[in-house]
Formats: C-alpha cells, structure tokens, sequence
C-alpha cells in the first residue's frame, strides 16, 4: 500500500473530531442513562454514538484501513495502517459534567503510532501530530520545551485507587521524588503534557486505546510516551504508562518506577 500522507490523515482526523463533537455537546450534562460494562467501566449512548460515527466515516474513507475501537472492538488488526478509537476518554469526568475528557483518534502503521488527535470538545481544545508531524495545538505550534528536575516536576495521574500490588510502592517512590503530584484530568492530562504546563503522567490500568493517541501525540511535542520498562505504545502492549515532554525526565521517572 502507498505511504498515507500524514497530513492528509492529520486533516481527516480533523474532519472526525468536527463530525462527532456536536454529538458530545448534545449529551453533555444531560439525563443520560449510565450503564456498566463487563470490567465495571461506565458506558453511554454517547459512547457508542460517536464511536459508530468515527468508524463509519473511517470505513467510508479507508475501506481497507483496520479500526480498533473501546465500544466496538477490532477489524482487520493485520491492516498496514489502524485507527485506534476511544470515542470518550474520561467517561466518568462525562457523565459527572466534568470537561477534562475527549475524543482520541490515533493511527498507526504497522501498529506503530504515527498521528494522535486529543479533542476537549467542551474546552475547545484540540491537539493533533505524531513522531514525524509536529503537534499543533488548535492549529498553533507548542512553545518549546524546558527541562525541569524531577523534584521541581509536576507529576500527575488519573486516581492513586489505579494502582495496584507492585504498583503502589512504585507510584509512590515516584511522588516522593516529583515536586507536585496532582490527580484526575483524564486525557486531557496528555495535551497539557505535549503544551508543556505539566511534566510527568503516569497511569496503570489502561487499554490501548487509552494511550495510542497521546503516545504521537507526545511524540510531536518532542517527548516520549513508553510502558514502564521503557518499551514503546503498540497496539495492545502494556497496561502501564509514564510519558513526559522531556525524554531526561522520562528516563529519571522510569528509574524510580523500576525501584
């Protein structure tokens, strides 16, 4: 298959995020029905909505493309090139009217990410890039990045409750270590990271489609997104992540991760 133009894909993710977020906006602190998923996870009309309207854009487009979804699963995950789909990042923060979450559309290319998209429809933020696009806020380019040491680092997660076993000894030689450490912001946490005004995320618990996205996004801006032992995001490798802006302070955060 032909090489997809990245920014012809950065654009069609674009036409996505507009075609769902009057969805997301309809629904929003509205009186929705909540139901439970198998694993306990919150889930929507909202959810399934957005994500039935990505994948059948996505399949009128790129009919020979593969989409791995949150609400719908996966098709042809053999394809060169797979959307990776979580219609709304932070459904709790959703349904409690909170407007950290999003919509992450990733695309990878022989399971390696090469464009993210994090879309805050409420906050109307929107970034978009990958390892060889550099991310744009809103169409803007991020100012550059600056070291900060750890113990002057803001370190953030989405609950301390995610951690587990091994797990909450490691997360907490983190924090001991970092300068602040902050929790709840959803994904919208990863495009404060790639903007520059938070330093570390870490998170456990996670599916893929939950850091594919933000790991090109991150990328773009110059950072690193990896599971814990430092390997890179692919398509359903880790449960673990830590990210951070500047690769130095990634690498001193996976050392206190490791023990």
């Amino acid at each position: 298959m032909t090489a997809l133009n990245l920014d012809t894909a950065a654009a069609f993710a674009a036409e996505l995020a507009a075609a769902v977020r009057p969805i997301v906006r309809r629904y929003f602190r509205s009186d929705l029905d909540v139901e439970s998923k198998a694993d306990e996870s919150p889930v929507t009309i909202a959810d399934r909505t957005v994500e039935r309207t990505l994948r059948d854009l996505i399949e009128a487009r790129f009919p020979d493309h593969g989409i791995a979804g949150e609400e719908y699963g996966v098709v042809r995950s053999d394809a060169e090139y797979v959307w990776s789909l979580d219609p709304i990042d932070g459904t709790k923060a959703f349904i409690t009217g909170r407007p950290t979450f999003g919509t992450l559309i990733g695309l990878l290319r022989d399971g390696v990410p090469v464009l993210g998209m994090i879309d805050c429809p409420i906050l109307d933020e929107r970034w978009i890039g990958g390892p060889d696009l550099p991310t744009r806020l809103n169409g803007a380019p991020l100012p550059p990045a600056r070291h900060r040491p750890l113990d002057a680092a803001t370190l953030v997660a989405t609950s301390p409750d995610m951690f587990k076993d091994f797990e909450v000894a490691a997360f907490a030689r983190l924090k001991a270590a970092a300068g602040l450490t902050l929790y709840s912001g959803d994904c919208h946490n990863f495009g404060l990271l790639a903007l520059g005004t938070l330093d570390l995320v870490v998170e456990s618990d996670l599916q893929d489609y939950d850091y594919l996205a933000p790991a090109a996004v991150i990328a773009g801006a110059g950072g690193v997104l990896t599971d814990w032992s430092g390997n890179p995001a692919r398509l359903g490798s880790t449960t673990r992540i830590a990210a951070a802006r500047d690769p130095v302070l990634h690498a001193e955060a996976l050392k206190h991760l490791a023990g």
